[in-house]
């Protein structure tokens, strides 16, 4: 509860700041204070130190998984602050309510971490969603952006019918909206409306497909990911389809039974056409952008593995992802925000002029193609090992199917290298600072040492 009050108040306290100042430098200095503040009060939350109670009738339940996802996401979006703080305020004239709108998804990131009902599923969304919805529109001269946020409203919409009609019909078959309490309410002699359950949660599967951008419901990404400011595409494909993931976990591993058989049929094949879409389609881009959108996907379908299984192992590779995947992609968008030509021919040469953001930046698509001493490495390998711990030598076909995908995505990602490194060309770019470059050398260092430590990351959850 801590975070979810916190949160709401520093997204007001945002708002209020944009009134008394508009100096963009105080602006973002209100962020980083209030996000260390946010972080603080989870993890006194997290060890019972300090504990806002609030009544929420067993609607909200705070378990250590969650709490230690809101401080993985939490620490994130401080990285992200930190490294691209500047681009948010410069990427339209609501520098401090773009901050506030920030704070208001952390608001419905940490309600989904800890739902223990279907409403409080939808509100989580809902809070989590509208604001992006404003921010994916932010760049209000560019039809690009106005475009990308038309859609992505729209979709979304569509998406919030789908999952209000699952819940719906969960709600008439079991009498609650509880995701724990679930029982069919139906009196003896009654007609057997069982079947409307398993319905109802498939509906609510599907609404929750379209939020972490997974096939076949992925077709908004690429262009909202492209017509989005990209300092906020960063957000966007980070804590916010991380925050998906943990909402899908938190509803089917309770639930997925009810699913019956058809759980175990329908999740491979959706995994399987997000790796085969995501990658595949990634490889024929010409913008690094819209190939990192396509991206996003291919990485979907690999965080699906931890809705796939229910293990400790499946958690801590969700929370190990977690981490791997918004550090190196954080990264990776900043430097694409100073980059003038977002193409594969714009990164030509880049490594001659600019070193250290052609090193970085080598670090963090090393890590999202999960080569070895990278973070992301341990996170795919935690999500396979988890799939043959649950299903054994049964399920090895999907784990050689990801891993044959894994392949695929090194091509796009070396692309990039290859132009940065071993091509000649002058690529545009804005003036880099050299606290950007401190910044970006942290994180790459920060990838390394998760790759190589795994385990200190995973300690902290249990400890």
């Amino acid at each position: 509860m801590n975070a979810i009050i916190f949160s709401a108040l520093s997204g007001v306290a945002m708002m209020f700041t944009g009134i008394f100042t508009t100096n963009k430098s105080a602006i973002r200095n209100v962020a980083v204070i209030a996000l260390l503040g946010l972080i603080i009060v989870n993890l006194l939350h997290s060890y019972g130190i300090f504990v806002v109670r609030v009544n929420t009738h067993s609607m909200l339940q705070f378990e250590t998984f969650g709490l230690f996802f809101n401080t993985l996401v939490f620490a994130a979006t401080l990285l992200f602050v930190l490294l691209s703080g500047k681009d948010v305020t410069n990427a339209g004239t609501y520098g401090a309510e773009y901050f506030a709108l920030i704070f208001f998804v952390l608001c419905g990131v940490s309600i989904l971490t800890c739902y223990n009902s279907l409403l409080m599923l939808f509100i989580g969304i809902e809070i989590l969603s509208i604001p992006l919805y404003i921010l994916t529109g932010a760049d209000k001269r560019n039809l690009k952006s106005n475009e990308a946020s038309l859609k992505y409203f729209l979709m979304g919409s569509f998406s919030t019918g789908i999952l209000l009609m699952g819940i719906t019909l969960v709600y008439g078959i079991t009498g609650t909206f509880s995701i724990e309490a679930m029982r069919p309410a139906v009196s003896v002699g009654a007609p057997n409306y069982g079947i409307l359950e398993p319905v109802g949660l498939l509906f609510i599967f599907i609404a929750l497909l379209f939020k972490v951008s997974a096939a076949p419901f992925h077709f908004w990404t690429p262009d909202v990911y492209d017509g989005a400011p990209t300092v906020f595409t960063s957000f966007m494909a980070t804590i916010v389809k991380a925050a998906g993931f943990v909402s899908f976990i938190r509803l089917f591993d309770a639930r997925a039974i009810e699913m019956g058989i058809s759980w175990k049929i329908i999740l491979p094949v959706i995994i399987i056409a997000t790796l085969l879409i995501g990658n595949i389609t990634a490889v024929f881009q010409q913008s690094v952008k819209r190939m990192m959108a396509y991206s996003s996907i291919a990485q979907a379908g690999f965080m699906l593995f931890a809705v796939y299984v229910n293990n400790d192992m499946s958690k801590e590779g969700i929370l190990l992802y977690t981490a791997a995947y918004s550090i190196a992609t954080i990264g990776i968008f900043a430097i694409l925000t100073r980059m003038k030509d977002i193409t594969f021919d714009g990164f030509n040469g880049l490594a001659k002029k600019h070193p250290v953001l052609a090193a970085t930046n080598a670090v963090f698509l090393l890590s999202l193609a999960g080569i070895p001493l990278t973070a992301g490495f341990f996170a795919k390998y935690y999500m396979l090992a988890a799939v043959v711990k649950e299903n054994g030598a049964g399920a090895l076909w999907l784990v050689i199917v990801a891993v044959l995908f894994a392949a695929v995505s090194v091509y796009y990602y070396f692309r990039v290298i290859q132009a940065m490194y071993f091509k000649e060309g002058e690529p545009e770019i804005t003036e880099v600072s050299g606290g950007f470059k401190t910044a970006l050398v942290m994180l790459a260092v920060l990838i390394v040492l998760i790759g190589t430590f795994p385990s200190a990351l995973l300690n902290w959850f249990y400890f």
